[in-house]
């Protein structure tokens, strides 16, 4: 048995075409101060994998399990795995147990296939079926979508919905959070996503660990939970080092270099407060790829309305 771990939380940075090219790009996007040599479990691209037909492809209901599906049958079409040697066990969503919180996002990222039965895992298995071929290149077409430079056509897609593909309502909903927001009375505001984190900023210094686990993003904590800690990280990192003004600022600490998150400490500044409440330019913030677009560039001005489309500002 050839067990190959296909998993990355997709949603947020940079994803490519090319392997080798999406590769670099993701280790590029995490500071070397944030994201150790033994992270990460995506083994997909690895060169020591020998692929056989046929290949079992298990997937949950989690947000990033569907694009790294995605990505998945890309990637075994452009191998030459014919689709009828692809077995896609879509796993269904794991029941919630008795007294669980209802979820307060419309996305899932804690499913797991650890939370299926051994039982249930065999069924499963046994009932697998190659996707039909509508799909299979359908699932294609989403990923290659998702890579394209401009956002737009995905995030319509994600609005309007594709047959058999549910995922992408709540697959839209979590990708929006990463664009920087254009009012009613055409004025700039930071994604959400800044918004919050830098809400969660005070002028008193906090390492990225305590950051994640404070007060402010518990309230959202499906969410930053569903876009990482080590993300979070880097977008601090980004912050304090855009700039001659930076929104926020961190130190290093002596001897913390090999734990991550908490190997510096960040506070906000005055200039990190005023863009808390808006910004003139889209230069004032650091670029966040996501997917095979970019959040904040000015020569691709993507924000997203209050109806929740994604449109070109000026355009």
């Amino acid at each position: 048995m050839n067990v190959v771990l296909a998993f990355d939380l997709l949603g947020i940075g940079p994803s490519r075409r090319d392997p080798l090219a999406h590769t670099r790009a993701r280790q590029d996007w995490f500071d070397d101060e944030v994201l150790s040599e033994d992270e990460g479990y995506d083994r997909l691209y690895s060169a020591g994998v020998r692929w056989e037909a046929p290949v079992v492809v298990w997937a949950t209901q989690a947000l990033h399990d569907r694009l790294n599906l995605w990505r998945t049958c890309c990637w075994l079409r452009d191998r030459g795995i014919p689709r009828r040697d692809v077995l896609i066990i879509d796993l269904p969503p794991t029941p919630r147990g008795p007294g669980a919180r209802p979820r307060a996002e419309p996305f899932e990222c804690s499913d797991s296939l650890c939370h299926q039965s051994d039982e249930a895992l065999h069924a499963h298995l046994t009932a697998a079926r190659p996707w039909p071929q509508e799909r299979y290149d359908q699932a294609v077409t989403l990923w290659e979508q998702y890579l394209s430079p401009d956002p737009r056509r995905f995030a319509r897609r994600c609005l309007r919905g594709v047959q058999g593909f549910p995922e992408l309502g709540s697959l839209g909903s979590f990708l929006s959070r990463f664009f920087p927001r254009l009012s009613a009375e055409r004025s700039l505001c930071l994604s959400r996503y800044d918004e919050i984190l830098l809400r969660a900023l005070s002028t008193e210094w906090q390492t990225p660990g305590k950051v994640y686990v404070g007060e402010v993003l518990q309230q959202f904590w499906e969410f930053f939970s569903c876009s990482g800690d080590a993300a979070m990280a880097a977008r601090l990192a980004a912050w304090a080092k855009h700039g001659t003004s930076p929104a926020v600022e961190r130190a290093a600490i002596a001897g913390m270099e090999d734990l991550p998150m908490q190997s510096h400490v960040y506070r906000i500044t005055a200039r990190g407060m005023e863009l808390r409440a808006g910004f003139a330019r889209l230069a004032d913030a650091p670029r966040l790829a996501v997917g095979g677009a970019e959040a904040y560039a000015p020569e691709a001005p993507w924000v997203l309305l209050d109806d929740e489309r994604l449109v070109r500002r000026g355009g």
